[in-house]
């Protein structure tokens, strides 16, 4: 009788933190962006950020995005962010895989005269036996 009273304690405690999830509150920092990178293999660069807010994925203070870096001359990275709040966490990869040239970034956003912008510094950990960089956007 004892283990029949466990089980409906958990099934009960189960289903009051199944609640659904609030709407996305958080800034939506979608957008275009010029950028300006230094990379330390490859040195200056210039390329533009696509950031597509997921609002089905996001929630509360925390937004999913798609995104995409354009790099003339090298190629595009595809990849995914995950913001809360003003700070992003970035997974992106060119998309020729034979050069091992993916990574992740964090990015600190800010907003001035009403225009995203932010700074962020990435490593790639296979890239020419390791990298990192930074970068500086605004968006258009």
């Amino acid at each position: 009788m004892l283990k029949k009273t466990i089980a409906i304690v958990l099934l009960s405690a189960g289903a009051a933190t199944a609640a659904p999830a609030p709407g996305f509150a958080g800034p939506d920092l979608s957008g275009v962006y010029t950028c300006k990178g230094m990379d330390a293999h490859e040195g200056a660069y210039t390329g533009t950020v696509t950031l597509e807010l997921v609002r089905e994925q996001s929630t509360a203070s925390y937004g999913s995005y798609r995104f995409k870096l354009e790099v003339p001359g090298y190629g595009t990275y595809p990849g995914e962010a995950a913001a809360h709040g003003t700070q992003m966490a970035i997974h992106f990869a060119l998309t020729d895989q034979t050069t091992k040239d993916y990574g992740t970034g964090i990015a600190s956003f800010t907003r001035t005269q009403g225009k995203w912008r932010f700074k962020k510094f990435y490593y790639e950990p296979e890239f020419k036996g390791g990298n990192h960089g930074t970068e500086d956007c605004v968006q258009r």
